[in-house]
């Protein structure tokens, strides 16, 4: 009986894992979008807008209650005059989407610039693996 049980329990699982990432990522893409519409200065309701859609769509949106389909995101990216691709990035909890993130982040900075954020980074990581060794 236990076999047949196990299946289940591990299904349930991943099931909760996912919904956790799925709420993750909803709410990375939310900031994102929130971020750049910001940046293009732009109201909720001026979004709503071009969208079509009510203001409080944007809002659940930008607060991560719903994700965007994939139309939906590629209007937002248009609205705001990026790539779509540069908000699925700003969302994304992986390393090598972050990498590029900082590289475009650092690419117009003088050199000195770029510099000195490559050591605040480095004394920042220094001090968030101390921080995360203390509390194991």
């Amino acid at each position: 009986m236990s076999i047949g049980r196990s299946p289940t329990i591990q299904g349930y699982m991943e099931d909760r894992v996912n919904k956790i990432e799925q709420k993750r990522l909803a709410s990375n893409i939310g900031r994102a979008i929130a971020k750049q519409r910001i940046r293009s200065q732009l109201t909720q309701e001026e979004v709503a807008e071009r969208l079509g859609v009510g203001n409080e769509a944007v809002s659940r949106i930008e607060r991560g209650r719903v994700i965007p389909n994939i139309v939906r995101l590629l209007e937002l990216a248009e609205i705001f005059n990026c790539e779509a691709a540069e908000l699925l990035g700003q969302a994304s909890v992986h390393v090598d989407d972050q990498t590029q993130r900082i590289k475009t982040l650092l690419a117009p900075l003088k050199p000195h610039d770029r510099q000195l954020m490559l050591e605040l980074i480095e004394s920042l990581a220094t001090r968030f693996r101390q921080d995360s060794s203390t509390e194991e």
